[in-house]
Parts: C-alpha cells; structure tokens; sequence
C-alpha cells in the first residue's frame, strides 16, 4: 500500500469538509432579486474575480469600495486590508508596498482602499489575471471639494486668508510647498495617486502622453465619477458581473450648504492650476464615451435606466419610502457616522429608520445595512470575519496534522505484502 496516497487523501479529505463548511457559512443574496431584468451573461464568462481598484480622493470612491466590499463577501473572496501601522489607506502617501498589507489577507483577490498607485508592487501581490479599474472626477468640482474637506488638514489650505478658494487660486504659489506631506490634496491629486509627479509642468507635452499611455495601457477601465452609472454598466460588462453587482447607494456626500456654484472664471483657475489632472480627466472622459458607444448607447442606456429604478425601489424598502440623510450629530445609528474632517465641508450619513426591517426578509435588512455602512466601520466587519477565518484555518490545519500522523502511524501497523 502507498503511504503517500494515504496521507494525501486524508488531507484532501480534511481540506474539502472544511471549504464545504465555510461556503455554507457565507453571506448570499442569491435569493434575493432587485426585479432587473435579464441581461444573462455566456456560461463562458465567469464573472471577474481578482481586481484592483485605485481609490482616488473625492471621487464617489468610497461609493465604489463599498461595492467592491459587499461583492467580495458575497462571493466569499479575500480584501486586503490596510496593516495597522497604517490606518485606514496603505500608508499613503508613500508609494504602495505589499508590506504595507495585513498579514492576514497576503493573498487577496481585491484591494480597494487609498494607496499611492505603484504597478511593480501590486504584481507581486496580486495574481496574474487581475484587472485594475480606478475612478476620475472634473477636477474644478473635485478640487473645491477638497478645498473644504482638507481645509484643516492641508497646510496649504490653512495659509489662506479667510479660507478663501478665490484668494487661494489668485496666487496659489503663494501658499503651496511641495514638499510637505499633504501637499498632494492641493495640486493634481489625481497625478499623484496614480504614481506620478504633482508637479511636473503639463507643458511638457512628451511626459503627459507617455502618462496618459502608462493609464491606459494599466486600466482596463477608468470610471468617469460625473457619469457614474454610465460608467457602472461599462464596468459591468468588462467584469461579467450581474446588474445585482452593481446596486449602491450613494455615500461620503458632503452638506448641501458647503458646496458652491463654481463661475466659469473660477472652474478655469482651477483647471489650470490641476492641469495635469484636467488633461488626465478630459482623454479619460472621451475614452469612456468610446467604450460606451461600443457596447451601444441605447444598450447602455437602458441598463442605466433598470439600475437606477431598482436603486430607487430598493431605498423605498430600505427607508420606508423616505430617505433618511443626516448630519453626524443627528444619527440615530452611532455606528453609521461616516468620518468627519476637521475642515469646513460636514459629510453627511444614511440613517436608517429604527423599524426599517419591518416586512423584510432577513437578506434584504442585511444587504440595507451593507450599503450605509462607511468606510472605516466595514473595514472592522471585514478584518473582524478574516481574523475570525484565519484562527480558523490555523486550527484546521493542526487537526489535519494531527489526523496525518494517527494515518501515518496506523499505515505503519500494515505489513507489506
């Protein structure tokens, strides 16, 4: 008899009871149905499982990561979470390092939290199939909204007389230094988290395209923030996924009374002085526009149309026909609050009403739950369930151990023959 075969069934055996197990265990909304209608995907194309997405700052980014959240769990797949040492982002700004990834989710199929993009570095992380997706935004709204979210946080901001974005963008050399650590929130952002020099003059005109050629070449998809359902659809289709995949509520919105109208003067001050990130948005945008015409307008139109009716029947159900946007301070739920800045711009949070469950099965509550959940609360469920799985995987594979040697030494009780 072969005592290697033996050993290897045991542990196969052990292995598939406690996969078996754990699949059962998983959250599923396979029940569950948001009345779309049918857009079947080819038996042959598996839905996409190992992504990268870029989360860019102000952006509707953190609306994506908890997509990316709840599509990872229901499918039972590995998030890389952020190591301790590094808070919530992976140690940003510095340039992105697999060290600076929790020792428990070494091996994910998603990453999708704040980083400074660095390819190299992602490759040894991530398998070889991985798809990387990352978001932009027009960079006059996106700019004077974290003009008033870092207006405390970013020293440029704190030197402006008054906090004025009019008397910032009169002189902006005047209170930039581009060398203090959060100097990318005030000049080309979207540059800088895609790796590249903040600073570097979009004048030069090789540099640009060779960055705009290094974007397109990485990204399968750059999602356009302004037309971000469009860009869902065109996201759908790229990945498999079911129009179920892609349902979201919207999050991190800031208080009405915070934002302002910007004048075509101010938008192009604005534009210029984030010139590399306004020719990083407008090639981006049109590219969007050409994939969308590829797939079909009218195609993607209508899959826009079902997302959005869905989206609204699933928040008349979530919040009893009203929906229910609060300041931090007003919150019913505590563990709701989204985390507020220090600056000016209060970020307001979905509360759900206390009797929302009433009438609901319990995978709709659930998924009701999932879709207000902030950034830094789900980041503790997902890290809190895959410490749990890890202790758990560390004593399964002691047992499997353990039920290897009593094979072992019964296997050596058999004469041979």
């Amino acid at each position: 008899m072969n005592h290697n075969k033996i050993i290897l069934l045991v542990v196969i055996c052990t292995v598939s009871l406690v996969l078996h197990h754990n699949g059962l265990q998983r959250w599923t909304m396979d029940a569950f149905s948001f009345g779309f209608r049918s857009h079947p995907v080819p038996l042959q194309k598996l839905k996409r499982t190992n992504l990268v997405f870029l989360k860019t700052h102000k952006t509707a980014s953190s609306t994506m990561q908890n997509m990316m959240f709840r599509f990872a769990e229901h499918h039972n797949l590995t998030v890389a979470f952020p190591a301790d040492f590094c808070g919530h982002m992976f140690c940003y700004p510095y340039y992105f390092s697999p060290k600076f990834v929790n020792s428990h989710t070494i091996k994910p199929n998603i990453i999708a939290s704040h980083m400074r993009f660095n390819k190299k570095e992602l490759q040894l992380l991530m398998p070889k199939d991985t798809l990387y997706i990352t978001i932009l935004r027009e960079p006059s709204s996106m700019f004077d909204s974290a003009f008033s979210y870092y207006l405390n946080e970013c020293a440029t901001f704190q030197r402006v007389p008054n906090h004025s974005l009019e008397a910032f963008l009169a002189d902006p050399w005047r209170y930039y230094r581009s060398n203090e650590m959060d100097s990318m929130y005030a000049h080309n952002n979207l540059a800088f988290d895609l790796g590249k020099d903040k600073d570097h003059p979009a004048t030069d005109a090789a540099y640009v395209q060779a960055f705009l050629a290094e974007v397109e070449q990485t990204f399968s998809l750059v999602m356009i923030a302004d037309y971000f359902d469009e860009s869902l659809v065109v996201l759908r289709h790229l990945l498999s996924w079911d129009l179920n995949d892609i349902i979201y509520f919207k999050l991190n919105m800031r208080k009405e009374d915070s934002k302002r109208t910007l004048t075509p003067v101010l938008a192009s001050k604005i534009r210029a002085w984030n010139a590399l990130d306004a020719r990083l948005y407008d090639y981006f945008n049109a590219s969007l526009w050409r994939q969308i015409a590829a797939l079909g307008s009218t195609i993607v139109a209508k899959e826009v149309q079902e997302l959005q009716q869905a989206q609204e029947r699933l928040m008349r159900s979530c919040f009893n026909g009203q929906v229910q946007l609060r300041s931090s301070k007003e919150m019913i739920n505590k563990s709701l609050r989204p985390w507020q800045p220090a600056g000016a711009a209060e970020i307001m949070g979905l509360d759900l009403p206390l009797n929302f469950s009433h009438g609901l099965s319990s995978q709709v509550k659930e998924l009701c739950l999932k879709l207000v959940t902030p950034e830094l609360h789900y980041l503790n469920i997902l890290q809190h369930e895959r410490s749990l799985r890890y202790r758990n995987s560390v004593s399964v594979v002691q047992v499997s151990v353990v039920q290897v040697s009593v094979v072992q030494v019964s296997v050596a009780q058999i004469p041979d023959e």
